[in-house]
């Protein structure tokens, strides 16, 4: 899914179901995220979404992330 952008809403399924929430931004290289390791390379990017519920952040794979709307439309 190469079409998400920054704002675009998304959901994503958790250990607690699914959650909702919105793309910060698509990471191209390593870095890290609550501790985790995120591998992230430009082949092989991963996005940082932020939870509407918790605002909190975490990296997932374009594949675990459906896209559900697109905020920055009017």
């Amino acid at each position: 899914m190469s079409d998400l952008k920054k704002g675009g809403e998304v959901t994503w399924a958790t250990s607690q179901g699914k959650t909702k929430g919105k793309v910060v931004k698509k990471q191209t290289t390593p870095t890290k995220i609550k501790g985790h390791d995120v591998k992230a390379s430009r082949s092989n990017p991963e996005y940082i979404v932020e939870s509407e519920k918790t605002a909190k952040r975490a990296a997932h794979k374009p594949g675990s992330l459906t896209k559900t709307g697109d905020s920055s439309k009017p």
